[in-house]
Order: structure tokens, then C-alpha cells, then sequence
């Protein structure tokens, strides 16, 4: 996992005012606590010291191992030539909450302020054991209570640096899930999309093919027989009255997405009106259907639908088929879809330029079941045949 980046840092005016108001809560800390500690409070010594200190804390953050080593070395030089009594540790205390609180990449600040720690206080209880002239008892009490302080410093410290990481984390998160989000509702955009033109394809293919059926009947029977051009007339308005009002309904998917499309009325039972629509004097076409049609779900039953319409269509556009066979079986927790005609190719008569079977794959997939299609082995022709799971259907 890669590592979170940093948090941003403040404003320079008020890193700025944090680092004075820090030199100078030092600068007091140092005098009072020297005085408070019963030590001396000369112009030679404290004074040097406390403003030493506080003056390196404004670059803190931008060097904080350097004020840190700095600091020390001028407690170390100060204490060691009997200049100061201030004490080891709490006078930096400062500077090493800054180091152990830096969470810069490539910056292990909590382990070099640990590190410089213990070695100041190696340093300090050498010095008071021999130059300082202090009994083990002496050394323990007051190094003791140094230790502990600069232990509770770099743990307060600590903390706060894992709090930083943990809010930098947050925000990772935070960034990860909107991108995320975004990508989600790009990807079920283009579903929609897809989805839409799937139905626009079927819809317009499908009603062009029936009209132009329709019109064609017509035209050969409009002197010997009125009745069935009058027939043929009534058919073909009918299938224009339901493909506008499948338009309507994508065209209001694509005015208001938050609503549900209004029901296109298509599904397996209306397989039969739609295999009658189709059927001519070139081509008859023959239904055979098996199982509870009406308990088939209504996604199974509109892509059921759908395949048949436009397999069917394929067949009077591009096969010159007489014949042709649709069996729907519902059951054992499926629906079989099967179109048969004795025609040529349909994709090799419209050059693989068509959408059809790409579509009739799709719908099947998203369904999570199986689609084929290809010439038939025996007697020429085409097939196509699809295969949907429906779960926990058993009519």
C-alpha cells in the first residue's frame, strides 16, 4: 500500500506565529524553570542559553534534526563548562517534539529524536557521575525524572504524528471512494448508453421490417382483395402505434434517468402477436412454446423477446428464407430460446456490418447466460439460440 501523502502544510504567516509564540514560551520556560530549580540566573549563562534556544526554534520545521542537534550540543557546552544548572532534557523539549512529530517522507524523525535523546542522556549521567562529583543516588533521581519526561514527550509526539497519518489516510479514502464513484457512475452511464441503443436498434429494425411486410401485402392485394390489404394496413399502423410508444419511453429515460422507463409491453407472451406480424406468404414461420410463459421474470422475458424480434428480423431481411421455427421452453430453473430458418447467412448476406447478434449476445451476457449463433449443421440455414438462468424458477 502506498504510503499516504503528507498533510498539507499552514499558511508560512501562521507557521510563523507558531514559531514565536514557541521561542518565547521557551525563553521563559528555561529562565523560570532555572529559577524555580534553584539554579543561577546570570547574563553568563541562562540568559545565553534561553535565548539560544528559542532563536533556533524559528527554522524548526523547516531543519528540525539540525535545531535539534544544535540545541542539545549548546545544553551540553553550557552545562558541561558549570555555566547553567537548567537540566538535560525538559529545555529542548521543543525541538524534540518537532523531530518526533515529523511525518516527511524519507524523515524517520521519531527514531533520530529518540536516538539523540538517549545519547544526551548517556552523556549527562557520565557527566554528573564523575565531573559532577554526584552520588548514583543523586544521578537516578534527577536523570530519572528527565528520562520520563522525554519518554512522555516522544509518545505525545508520536500520537500526534499517527493522527496526522491517520487523517491523511481519511482523506486518501475519502479521494479513493469519489474516484471511485465517479468511475461507477461513468461505467453505468455507458451501460445505459448501450443499453438504449440496443433497445433504439431492436425497436427501429424490427418496425421497418414489419411495415415494409405489411406494405408489401398490401400493395400485391390491393386490387383482388381489399379485405386483407385493408388487413395489412391495420397491421402496420398497429406496429407503428407500439414502436413510438417504445420511443417515448427511451426518450423519457433520457429526459429524467432517475425515473424507471415506462413498460414497453414486450415480453415472451407477446411472442405470439409478433410471430403473426412477421409471418408472410414467403416466409411461415412456426411457434412452439413449453412451460409457464407468463412466470418467466420481466428482464428474462424482454431480452426473450427481443432475441426472437430480432433474430426474426435478420431472417426477412437478409436470408430469403421460407421457413422458420421459434421454440421458448421454460423450466429446470432456465429459458431456451431457439430461432432456426433454412436461409443463407445473415451476417454474410449484410457484410458483418450489422449490430443484431452483437446485441442479442450482450442482452444474453448481462443476463448471465449463453448465446450462439451460426449456420446450422444440417440442411443449411441459421440458428441462433440463447440460454438464461433464472434462479430459483422451476414451473
Amino acid at each position: 500500500m502506498d504510503r499516504p501523502a503528507a498533510p498539507t502544510p499552514a499558511a508560512p504567516r501562521s507557521v510563523r506565529l507558531v514559531d514565536w509564540l514557541l521561542a518565547a514560551v521557551t525563553a521563559i520556560a528555561v529562565l523560570a524553570g532555572t529559577v524555580r530549580l534553584g539554579g543561577r540566573l546570570d547574563l553568563a549563562g541562562a540568559v545565553p542559553l534561553a535565548l539560544w534556544l528559542s532563536l533556533l526554534l524559528l527554522v524548526r520545521c523547516r531543519w528540525p534534526l539540525a535545531v535539534l542537534l544544535l540545541s542539545v550540543q549548546a545544553v551540553l557546552v553550557f552545562r558541561s563548562s558549570g555555566l547553567t544548572d537548567a537540566g538535560w532534557v525538559w529545555p529542548v523539549s521543543a525541538a524534540y517534539a518537532t523531530l518526533a512529530a515529523d511525518d516527511r517522507p524519507g524523515r524517520p524523525g521519531l527514531a533520530w529524536a529518540a536516538g539523540v535523546g538517549l545519547t544526551e542522556l548517556a552523556f549527562a549521567v557520565t557527566w554528573e557521575s564523575t565531573s559532577g562529583g554526584a552520588t548514583p543516588r543523586e544521578v537516578l533521581g534527577s536523570l530519572g525524572t528527565e528520562a520520563l519526561w522525554l519518554a512522555v514527550l516522544l509518545a505525545a509526539a508520536a500520537a500526534y504524528r499517527n493522527r496526522l497519518r491517520w487523517r491523511a489516510e481519511l482523506d486518501e479514502r475519502l479521494l479513493r471512494a469519489a474516484r471511485e464513484g465517479e468511475l461507477e457512475a461513468g461505467r453505468r452511464i455507458a451501460e445505459a448508453r448501450l443499453e438504449i441503443a440496443r433497445e433504439l436498434h431492436d425497436v427501429v429494425g424490427h418496425t421497418l421490417t414489419v411495415v415494409g411486410i405489411q406494405l408489401r401485402v398490401a400493395a400485391e392485394s390491393l386490387e383482388d382483395s381489399p379485405s386483407q390489404t385493408r388487413a395489412a394496413l391495420i397491421t402496420a399502423q398497429q406496429v407503428r402505434s407500439e414502436a413510438v410508444r417504445d420511443l417515448r419511453a427511451l426518450v423519457h429515460v433520457l429526459r429524467a434517468p432517475g425515473h424507471a422507463p415506462e413498460d414497453p409491453a414486450a415480453g415472451v407472451p407477446q411472442v405470439g402477436p409478433l410471430v403473426d406480424r412477421m409471418r408472410s406468404e414467403e416466409l411461415n414461420i412456426r411457434l412452439e412454446t413449453s412451460g409457464d410463459l407468463d412466470a418467466v421474470p420481466a428482464p428474462v422475458s424482454l431480452a426473450v423477446h427481443r432475441i426472437v424480434q430480432e433474430a426474426l428480423t435478420n431472417t426477412v431481411r437478409h436470408a430469403r428464407a421460407s421457413r422458420a421455427d421459434v421454440s421458448i421452453r421454460c423450466g429446470r430453473g432456465r429459458v431456451e430460446v431457439d430461432v432456426t430458418d433454412d436461409g443463407r447467412s445473415p451476417a454474410a448476406a449484410s457484410g458483418g456490418s450489422g449490430h443484431g447478434i452483437r446485441g442479442m449476445d450482450e442482452r444474453v451476457r448481462a443476463l448471465c447466460g449463453d448465446f450462439s449463433a451460426g449456420p446450422r449443421d444440417e440442411g443449411g440455414g441459421w440458428v441462433v439460440r440463447a440460454t438464461i438462468p433464472v434462479p430459483r424458477f422451476r414451473p
